[in-house]
């Protein structure tokens, strides 16, 4: 299992002011960045997301990695799932921040908790390998079935194969199955290693 890192500022540049997405969608990015600035700077969390990305590019203003991330955790101490699961990939990846994984499970439980279905996967890999958490495979399968059960693609493919490594053969078979139905091969293989255990 990889850990998915299509994440670094997977953001919408919505915010209150639809002035400032109008100025980014016309490429006026210093404007955009000004009026984004402006709203952050009132407490708008999604134009603090927003200023983050622009900062971390460079787009509309001078690049800059630490207003980047100052504005992001920002965004982040007010729980905002993306933030959070932003910040937390960073941490986990080691990207724009120096690598913790302790706090890379901290912000990626909060965006889990939220419904971020990507950071619950994530966050399920690092209790399933025990990076920065005790290692514990009955919470990475039941984090894996959450986000697969969200209709994440990668967790939907894994969570039989971690129930069946945490002996829960109910709940393997039963994801497994689904795979089979999706021309899993490998699943078809593990369906039959469970009907023989069965058997003996």
């Amino acid at each position: 299992m990889k850990i998915l890192l299509v994440f670094l500022m997977v953001v919408s540049l919505y915010a209150s002011t639809q002035e400032a997405l109008q100025a980014y969608k016309n490429q006026e990015y210093k404007k955009a960045f000004r009026l984004y600035k402006e709203a952050a700077e009132k407490g708008d969390i999604t134009a603090q997301n927003a200023v983050s990305y622009l900062y971390f590019n460079g787009i509309g203003i001078q690049k800059s990695q630490q207003k980047g991330l100052k504005w992001l955790q920002t965004a982040a101490d007010s729980s905002d799932k993306r933030a959070c699961f932003d910040l937390g990939m960073m941490y986990l990846s080691g990207i724009n921040v120096e690598k913790d994984l302790q706090k890379a499970a901290k912000y990626l439980q909060i965006a889990s908790e939220k419904g971020n279905s990507d950071a619950t996967y994530n966050l399920a890999l690092m209790y399933y390998n025990g990076d920065g958490v005790k290692q514990d495979l009955n919470y990475a399968a039941s984090l894996l079935e959450k986000a697969a059960e969200s209709g994440h693609i990668a967790a939907q493919h894994n969570v039989g194969r971690v129930y069946m490594q945490a002996l829960n053969f109910k709940k393997a078979k039963q994801w497994l199955s689904e795979n089979v139905k999706d021309g899993d091969i490998q699943a078809a293989d593990l369906l039959k290693e469970i009907e023989a255990a069965k058997k003996e």
